[in-house]
């Protein structure tokens, strides 16, 4: 026989976790049936010396195979506060949490240890030591229940999997049985109109043809099916019945497909809901495109639980939600309320160029492109422009996109964004407060009277309410004392002085404690653009305004512009700008000046305060802003 090996815990290296440990009361010996166990009194190894006699006796080297060499052992640790069932390997170094766990893995005839630390305040060492009678009682008790409840697991799989099959070869032959179904178009019905879902109240009780995308499907029983069909006019319920829903078409029918349906329109009875309190009954229908099902379905694409980026993406198929394109509606009809106002009121719209040669809000946030070899920008600001139109067509407007190349993450600024500016000839700056006013409300209004906009604004946005007027009017200074009554900080924990920019945050703060519209008046020129008129009463101070909304900040910037041609020069040297690229602009001040101002709006930043949006990003048709130009 050969000799008896002493097989210690795998404690591998020296100063481990559980440093020295009391070797096992088993010992192994060589026989032509492996490594059998025999007994033995315990002794202490340290890792090194234990690494050595493996290494002696069994002639390995390498962790793995002395963990190799402890199973065929039959031998397991086990630690219930360091182990870890799935990761563990019986090991010292790897021991399992559970005995059940070592038993499973070992089986019946494993020879347990567990680690047994010592109490403090007495001379016990930490060890692994055998499993307690009643220890591997409850283990061998808890392997039965684990090997009871994977038996029953795997018959219910084995059931399921026999009921899908069944339920997978209905399927087939269901599928093979509808293709044979055609339907045809009865020549005995009325000629169906083409209609639009936005006319079906005015077409109810007529035969029609409606196309448009499966927006919603709902199987009720073989003969039954219903859908919200979807043309980005409204929403229309459709009920398809009997072989109308038995075909083909109709078993594989998928969100987004876009279909053909004819029938007519009728009003729901009482206690029944649908878009528009109707719905078409199908008498014949076609599929014209087929979406794709399964993981290409668009809900496994995108959904309201997709990351952002994944949605930007992807905004392709998000449009087609009913938040996402029930914004842009509201979008459409605010750009329109801003044109009638402007319209109402005498303006003339006009399209000043996008690509420019000089700066309006300083150069560091100019996006440069090559033009026929000459250095040119994307516009900031069309300001200028507009102002040379006033003594040609008075006052002017313009909706165009402008761009800021500032590297802004913030969830209300975008590198391009639709600018609504304005400028207009002979006013004062109280009249300016007053314009921009009269603006903001009259373009809620007229957005909320159209019925459809009012709908959504009020279903993204049910807390909405028209501000109150007049605006909180409220100097420069006045909020720099405000933010110090109310302890608004900055990062470092001191106070806004005077002659400071008041950032986003403290901001946003303010505005939100005051919970109104804020005309922020009468800022220092130094913090200010270079074109600014200076307050009569102040030279240190501009006539100028920020229109701030609870909930997204500032919407609007104005003032009153520079008519004095020699003030403009020294303002042009003071920003060190060279007046020569200007001259166009400083001629305004040279052929017939007059008091004048505007303001720019941000349409984006204004909807996501009318709809209350987390960003302005979810405002626009495909957002730009820093790392996002496509698609």
């Amino acid at each position: 026989m050969a000799d008896t090996i002493a097989v210690d815990s795998l404690s591998l290296n020296a100063g481990n976790d559980h440093g020295r440990t009391t070797l096992s009361p088993f010992l192994f010996r060589e026989s032509n049936k492996g490594l059998a166990p025999t007994r033995s009194s315990p002794r202490a190894f340290t890792g090194q010396q234990w690494t050595k006699q493996v290494e002696a006796a069994f002639n390995v080297q390498d962790p793995t195979t002395i963990a190799t060499t402890a199973a065929r052992c039959h031998l397991a640790h086990v630690d219930e506060t360091k182990g870890h069932d799935e990761t563990g390997n019986g090991s010292a170094e790897l021991p399992y949490q559970t005995a059940a766990r070592a038993l499973q893995a070992h089986g019946d005839g494993a020879k347990i240890l567990v680690w047994k630390a010592a109490a403090a305040g007495t001379d016990e060492v930490s060890a692994y030591v055998p499993i307690s009678g009643a220890a591997l009682k409850k283990a061998v008790k808890k392997v039965a229940e684990l090997e009871k409840k994977a038996k029953k697991q795997a018959e219910q799989a084995s059931e399921q999997a026999a009921k899908d099959k069944a339920a997978a070869d209905e399927r087939e032959r269901v599928l093979e049985a509808a293709k044979a179904i055609v339907l045809t178009e009865n020549p005995a019905l009325p000629a169906a109109q083409k209609i639009k879902i936005r006319n079906g109240v005015e077409n109810r009780g007529k035969r029609v043809r409606v196309s448009g995308w499966v927006h919603r499907l709902r199987v009720q029983g073989k003969n039954m099916t219903f859908i919200i069909l979807r043309d980005g006019t409204g929403y229309l319920q459709c009920v398809l019945t009997d072989t109308l829903c038995q075909t083909f078409d109709a078993l594989t029918l998928t969100l987004e497909s876009t279909v053909t349906v004819y029938g007519v329109i009728n009003e729901l009875p009482e206690g029944k809901t649908a878009p528009d309190n109707h719905e078409l009954t199908v008498d014949y229908w076609e599929c014209i495109g087929k979406a794709p099902g399964g993981e290409e379905a668009m809900s496994n694409k995108v959904n309201e639980n997709s990351d952002p980026s994944v949605k930007y993406d992807l905004r392709h198929l998000v449009l087609r939600e009913e938040k996402a394109s029930g914004i842009l509606k509201v979008r459409s009809q605010v750009m329109k309320a801003f044109r009638d106002h402007f319209d109402n009121r005498g303006f003339t719209e006009v399209t000043p160029p996008a690509m420019v040669q000089t700066s309006v809000e300083g150069g560091s946030t100019l996006f440069e492109l090559n033009y026929y070899n000459e250095k040119a920008y994307l516009t900031q600001s069309s300001q200028l422009y507009l102002e040379t139109c006033l003594p040609s067509l008075g006052d002017v407007y313009c909706l165009a996109e402008s761009f800021r190349a500032e590297k802004s993450h913030t969830r209300r600024h975008l590198s391009e964004y639709t600018h609504c500016e304005a400028e207009m000839a002979f006013i004062s700056f109280n009249d300016l407060l007053e314009q921009l006013e009269e603006m903001v409300c009259d373009v809620i209004d007229r957005t909320l009277a159209h019925k459809p906009s009012a709908e959504i604004v009020y279903k993204l946005n049910p807390s909405f309410k028209k501000p109150e007027r007049p605006f909180l009017r409220m100097d420069y200074t006045e909020a720099i004392q405000y933010l110090k009554d109310n302890d608004i900080k900055k990062e470092d924990g001191t106070f806004y002085e005077v002659g400071e920019d008041i950032p986003e945050a403290p901001e946003r703060a303010m505005t939100d404690k005051i919970n109104r519209p804020i005309f922020l008046c009468r800022f220092p020129a130094e913090i200010k653009s270079f074109y600014m008129k200076r307050c009569p009463e102040n030279n240190a101070l501009t006539e100028s305004v920020d229109v701030l909304m609870p909930g997204v900040g500032e919407i609007v910037g104005g003032s009153m512009r520079i008519s004095d041609l020699e003030e403009l020069m020294a303002a042009y040297i003071r920003e060190g700008l060279d007046p020569n690229p200007y001259y166009w602009f400083t001629e305004q001040r040279k052929y017939g000046t007059s008091e004048h101002g505007g303001f720019g709006l941000g349409v984006e930043r204004y909807i996501a305060w009318l709809l209350n949006l987390h960003t302005v990003r979810d405002a626009c048709l495909y957002p730009r802003f820093t790392g996002r130009a496509f698609p």
